[in-house]
């Protein structure tokens, strides 16, 4: 099989090799830009309009053509008729062109295929809080049989950003703030995609989520200890592990130099270390941002070169630096066409990898496309069941039988209130108000009159979610008077460049909920009556107020278009709740940035007045049943080079069964450089009934305690090491010490990356 593959591998470079020599500079340069066939309006980006050159499909194709950007999630189209316009097109490009070669087509996917009428599942925010990868695996695969069966080839997804401050947007597409969680679920995401056949491509490399203040396209100043201990190890993971074949480039800048620019991180890091052998793609508009934004570039053409030469193989959306500009600059002799060529000859060789050299459509389009089956609803209901997050719980929750619920708030009967901001619902349907959903989307209060009955729900919107109105107060204030307890649905309404209060150029200077539902929520907490919190958000929020007054908090981060029926269960009791923060609760805007990863001298102590402690840590979440975790165990003495195979032995203490998040943490007693106070090492997902007892083995690769030394080499120092398991990064419930021995380890491209458990 091996020889076979590799013979494979030998035919398909000769093939593009001998394609690109008979190819036209005009020819290359068509293979490495895509084409969005758009209206004003439609394409949701800033500064489009200051450099994007029109010109139409048939033009743009004339020489050949790379991608088609966003064939299906541009505007709502029906899928089936989508789908015989493109196969008619790529006919044209193989039958009417010179050298005969379909383009590649790309969608968004982070949430589901942004399509009008797919399913679209709960926010990879939502994805960390679950802390279930083989989950994630189905949902990644799910969305790729969809993909592949309407003829797209790539999409643009996982975010592998680890989350650096919550005031940034796009925190609601990113996993959480762990380098582990973000690498190990991120990978599985990956993994699932692409044994549909469909490419995943790795945003954003690298650093867009640790930008100044939390500021979209903000600077970055993260020194390279953090670059390479927190912010790569992700994308490693997956380019190492899940065998990654697209990845983007950020739009950031790393200590002055933008990352579309820096051959450094796209060539020395990501192919030279690391071995990746895909296609980077440009972030969009990324290109011609080096001479607009950035200012490194004096036009276009140089923009084209300084990319070019940095590893960016295709220019996305459009051609606007890498058609006409950078055509002027090789002929100028400014740019050396062998650029160009290395470009065209990993753009042909992914298109040989997925068949597209051969492909002919000759064959007929999908006539009968359902993109939100049975099996789509039954994964993302049981992804949002799992990352619901019990924060606080007086013991209101489960809501007892008979009990008669006021259901208040903005966010309780607006479905686009379920989904993150590249949600199809929130990215597109806002420029078309005409059309509906597509998709059935129970609210949280419709989910809990199906759950309780009508006759127990009384419902008020008490407010918007982003302004001051108060008119709603009163309205809300009788509902909660007449029921026995009030479910207060608060939180964000994703969008884009100011049109949402968290989403793609939505950052905030508080982390105080929007609008006046804070003051909805004293008017409510007034009446006396129990108040359960439900937030719908795509970030934390200083909500320590809410934790210390309101009956139970119950946070949820976007779940998707199951996600009212998921809260409903929870709430009724129907769904004992397992989800656990994969970021911490914030104590306050001015706390921020804040990890809980941070050194000694970064939380609290006697040097500074002001506490950094969130209100809730890393990986707190409660339970209707209750959990114990004991004789945690290790070899005493292992080697820098060796894994640590730790067991601990958890038992459900509690009254019904349900679901525990095993968490293992350390921490370095001694190192060379300053070391986080805690880490997670492991975890697992484990289902216990009433009075069951498991014993979770964790086995913690070399590579997942190595840091970045003094000298910029990632090792794995001798030395003592302290572990523990507990409900949080917080807590430890059960722990215990290893000595590591020998000679520091020098990680290699040989050390595994990834965690495996066993539970027996």
């Amino acid at each position: 099989m091996t020889d076979l593959k590799l013979s494979g591998a030998v035919e398909a470079d000769q093939r593009v090799q001998d394609l690109v020599e008979r190819m036209t500079l005009e020819e290359k340069l068509a293979q490495i830009v895509g084409f969005w066939e758009k209206s004003d309006g439609e394409a949701v980006a800033p500064l489009q309009g200051e450099f994007t050159v029109e010109r139409t499909l048939d033009e743009a194709s004339r020489h050949g053509l790379g991608h088609l950007t966003r064939v299906y999630g541009t505007r709502p189209v029906d899928p089936a008729s989508r789908a015989r316009w493109l196969w008619a097109f790529q006919r044209r490009l193989v039958r009417e062109t010179r050298m005969g070669i379909p383009a590649l087509v790309h969608e968004e996917c982070l949430t589901g295929l942004s399509a009008w009428r797919a399913a679209t599942f709960p926010t990879p925010l939502a994805w960390g809080a679950s802390f279930d990868p083989e989950l994630v695996t189905q949902m990644g695969a799910a969305i790729g049989g969809s993909m592949r069966a309407l003829g797209v080839h790539q999409g643009l997804a996982p975010v592998l950003d680890v989350i650096r401050d919550p005031r940034w947007g796009r925190v609601d597409e990113c996993i959480g703030e762990d380098p582990y969680l973000v690498g190990t679920v991120g990978t599985s995401y990956v993994r699932g995609l692409q044994s549909t056949g469909v490419h995943a491509t790795l945003k954003h490399f690298v650093g867009y989520s640790a930008s100044q203040s939390g500021r979209n396209f903000g600077p970055v100043h993260a020194g390279p200890r953090e670059v390479a201990d927190v912010l790569l190890p992700p994308f490693e993971m997956a380019v190492r592990d899940g065998g990654v074949r697209s990845v983007m480039s950020s739009y950031t800048e790393l200590d002055g130099i933008p990352t579309a620019s820096d051959p450094s991180i796209l060539t020395g890091i990501l192919r030279d270390r690391w071995g990746f052998d895909g296609t980077v793609v440009a972030d969009y508009f990324g290109v011609a941002f080096l001479q607009l934004l950035h200012h490194v570039a004096g036009d276009l053409g140089e923009a084209a070169g300084l990319a070019l030469a940095a590893g960016v193989d295709i220019e996305l959306p459009a051609g606007d630096a890498y058609l006409e500009p950078l055509a002027e600059a090789v002929r100028d002799g400014k740019v050396d066409e062998a650029l160009v060529d290395r470009a065209v000859t990993r753009a042909l060789l992914q298109k040989a990898e997925l068949g597209l050299l051969d492909a002919t459509f000759d064959d007929e389009p999908p006539t009968d496309v359902e993109l939100d089956t049975p099996e789509h609803r039954r994964i993302a209901l049981r992804l949002a069941e799992e990352s619901v997050v019990l924060l606080s719980n007086d013991g209101t929750l489960p809501l007892r039988q008979g009990v008669r619920v006021a259901v208040i708030g903005p966010n309780a009967d607006r479905p686009e209130a379920m989904f993150g901001c590249y949600s199809f619902v929130n990215h597109v349907l806002p420029h078309h108000p005409e059309v509906g959903v597509g998709i059935e989307v129970p609210t949280l209060r419709q989910a809990l009159a199906a759950e309780l009955g009508s006759a127990s729900v009384l419902s008020a919107r008490g407010c918007a979610v982003d302004d001051d109105d108060r008119s709603g107060f009163d309205d809300a204030v009788r509902v909660a008077t007449e029921a026995d307890v009030a479910v207060l649905v608060l939180g964000d309404h994703a969008g884009l460049f100011g049109r949402g209060t968290v989403g793609e150029g939505c950052d905030r200077d508080d982390l105080e909920l929007p609008g006046v539902q804070r003051e909805l929520a004293e008017a409510v907490l007034a009446t006396g009556k129990p108040v359960v919190l439900v937030l719908l958000t795509g970030r934390p929020y200083a909500v320590g107020w809410a934790v210390e007054r309101c009956a139970a908090v119950v946070q949820s981060f976007f779940p998707g278009e199951e996600g009212g029926p998921a809260l409903a269960g929870v709430l009724s009791g129907r769904v004992n709740p397992s989800g656990r923060l994969p970021v911490s609760l914030p104590r306050s805007a001015g706390a921020q940035p804040y990890t809980y990863l941070h050194p000694a001298l970064g939380g609290d102590g006697d040097v500074t007045n002001l506490s950094t402690r969130p209100v809730l840590p890393f990986g707190h979440g409660l339970s209707y049943t209750t959990f114990t975790h004991t004789d945690l165990a290790v070899e005493p003495i292992t080697t820098t080079d060796g894994p640590l195979v730790v067991t601990v032995r958890v038992t459900n203490t509690g009254e019904r069964g349900g679901d525990d998040v095993v968490q293992l943490y350390g921490r370095d007693v001694v190192a060379s450089v300053t070391r986080p106070v805690a880490q997670l090492l492991g975890y697992q997902r484990v289902h216990l009934e009433r009075g069951q007892t498991a014993v979770v083995e964790l086995v913690v690769p070399a590579a997942r305690l190595a840091f970045t030394d003094r000298t910029g080499e990632r090792v794995v120092e001798p030395g003592d090491l302290e572990l523990w398991v507990g409900p949080s990064c917080a807590e430890r419930e059960t722990q215990t010490r290893v000595t590591l021995t020998g000679g520091v380890h020098r990680i290699t491209a040989d050390d595994a990356r990834w965690t495996s458990s066993v539970v027996r």
